[in-house]
């Protein structure tokens, strides 16, 4: 191979045989360097594709994951409902009777300053008797009007008993999300009424997730409570209060014909256990 090199390179004195030979020689060559760079460049194009295969490939297989994480968490909504309904009827203030203090604020639009304050005193007999009466009053006297309408609502619905309640005859329910009460976990339920009734509420409850206890009910009426408001959004939140679990705090905004905007912040303050089972 040597001396077919030095050969060829002295091109003067090449003979037809000897040329023939050197062209094929640089045509061998010519064709090993050719080869050998088209392999250098499928191996480059290799390797510069892979990273975008892989990106590709994790792009899809995030496409087909599950969107949310909760819709794989949500529970079933039957044993909670029947939890929460069984928790209701075992409260004590079902069968207990009970005398309930309650301040209410009143603010006119967008006021800082109540226009009025009314004192209240509810009591509670079992199993459906509820009734009222104004105990304190100060400022305008519209707000007065206005607790009087809420109050009269609240006691025809104690009279209405199970029909009034939050369970499967009355709504249907929707789960929405899970949330936090401080460290308590809690359920947000859709409660959509079965029926016209301003009795009923169509909006979101709060449910402990630990005891089934609705800590928080919001909502409006799903009929006009009276032609008096023309509407009204109650928010209603729930604790201990005497060894019952009742409504503690009482906000509503009301939209009143003539009158405008009220907004209105009730709060049970005391409660006991009377002695007498009859309503003073």
């Amino acid at each position: 191979m040597r001396q077919r090199a030095a050969d060829c390179s002295h091109g003067d004195t090449l003979t037809k045989r000897t040329a023939h030979s050197c062209l094929s020689n640089r045509r061998t060559t010519f064709g090993h360097a050719v080869t050998h760079e088209i392999e250098i460049t499928k191996t480059a194009t290799a390797r510069l594709w892979l990273p975008v295969m892989v990106f590709v490939a994790t792009l899809a297989s995030s496409s087909q994951a599950p969107s949310s994480t909760a819709e794989i968490q949500s529970p079933a909504l039957n044993p909670i409902l029947q939890r929460l309904e069984d928790v209701q009827h075992q409260d004590p203030a079902q069968s207990r009777p009970y005398e309930v203090t309650r301040e209410y604020k009143v603010f006119r639009g967008y006021d800082r300053q109540p226009t009025s304050e009314v004192m209240a005193q509810i009591n509670f007999v079992p199993p459906d008797m509820k009734t009222y009466k104004i105990t304190q009053v100060r400022g305008n006297s519209r707000g007065e009007k206005i607790v009087r309408e809420l109050l009269d609502r609240e006691t025809e619905s104690a009279r209405k008993g199970r029909g009034s309640e939050i369970n499967r005859t009355n709504y249907d329910f929707v789960f929405l999300r899970h949330e936090n009460f401080g460290v308590v976990p809690e359920y947000v339920l859709r409660i959509v009424p079965k029926r016209k009734d301003k009795y009923l509420l169509r909006g979101q409850i709060w449910v402990d997730a630990s005891t089934f206890r609705i800590r928080r009910v919001e909502g409006v009426p799903a009929k006009s409570p009276s032609f008096w408001i023309k509407g009204i959004h109650v928010t209603l939140q729930f604790a201990q209060l005497g060894g019952m679990w009742v409504p503690v705090s009482f906000d509503a905004i009301a939209t009143v014909r003539l009158l405008g905007q009220y907004t209105l912040a009730g709060l049970n303050i005391r409660a006991t256990n009377p002695l007498s089972t009859a309503p003073k």
